[in-house]
């Protein structure tokens, strides 16, 4: 049985609730057949109103910002499945157990100066007392630049530090997708020290797959299709091509707040 299937199948036991969460999200376990995984339910009913994505729609799109990060290949979010649960339908979303230490200050970070030095990429300057600012630098990391990637083609609107989940295996995950696919561009991340720049051939290879899969008739359409609406898919191929168009990461448009508040 795969982990999509125990997420699917097993029986839901709720055990406490997230309160750092925005919506309510809740930390149970799963059963089935002597199988047992922890992880996130977050029912529909718990989400609260959004001026700018419509009511009962977060669920949703963070399965399909799931299926997209399974389209390319890298597995960049836990596995994801939409179904019913103590308190309705739901999102669940295997639990991943974070390493011991603290892991942020792997990939995030506040330095003095104007340089982000060696193995770290500059954000932008951020306040960090009266009178005295900070450079805000993340981690020159191939598993922070494929999460970039993703974040363009779903137009994720809310890529915090929070939301960068370092695994045992060395793996790295991100979570809290609901805020994506708006056919407005809405990008918010953290992740913009390579904004501007040459895609990888990698990631280049990887949107070409996209591209193909994202056709009326592709697999990934077809998978999206009950879950956001058709000028969103229309909205996401067209974010593909632009990317494949220009062989770039994206930059701040400066029509829409480019950093999520709080970062972290």
């Amino acid at each position: 049985m795969t982990p999509a299937d125990l997420l699917a199948e097993g029986e839901l036991t709720v055990r406490g609730r997230l309160r750092e969460a925005s919506n309510a999200a809740l930390y149970c376990t799963l059963t089935h057949d002597g199988r047992e995984a922890a992880c996130v339910y977050k029912p529909v009913a718990g989400e609260r109103p959004l001026w700018d994505f419509p009511d009962g729609t977060l669920a949703q799109r963070e399965i399909a910002a799931y299926e997209v990060s399974e389209a390319t290949g890298w597995h960049l979010i836990p596995p994801t499945v939409l179904r019913d649960g103590p308190y309705g339908q739901g999102m669940v979303q295997l639990w991943i157990e974070a390493p011991e230490g603290d892991t942020a200050t792997e990939l995030l970070a506040l330095v003095d100066g104007e340089e982000a030095g060696p193995g770290w990429r500059a954000i932008g300057l951020a306040e960090v007392g009266e009178d005295r600012t900070a450079l805000l630098v993340h981690a020159d990391d191939e598993r922070l630049r494929r999460l970039c990637v993703l974040d363009a083609v779903i137009n994720n609107a809310d890529r915090k530090g929070g939301h960068l989940l370092p695994a045992d295996d060395g793996r790295l995950y991100g979570i809290d997708h609901g805020v994506s696919f708006h056919t407005e561009n809405k990008l918010r991340t953290l992740l913009w020290g390579w904004a501007g720049e040459p895609l990888t051939e990698e990631a280049v290879t990887v949107l070409k797959g996209l591209k193909e899969s994202l056709t009326p008739d592709g697999t990934l359409a077809r998978r999206l299709t009950p879950l956001i609406t058709p000028a969103e898919i229309d909205a996401t191929r067209a974010r593909v091509d632009a990317l494949l168009t220009s062989g770039k990461h994206p930059e701040p448009t400066g029509e829409w707040p480019a950093i999520p508040w709080p970062p972290v």
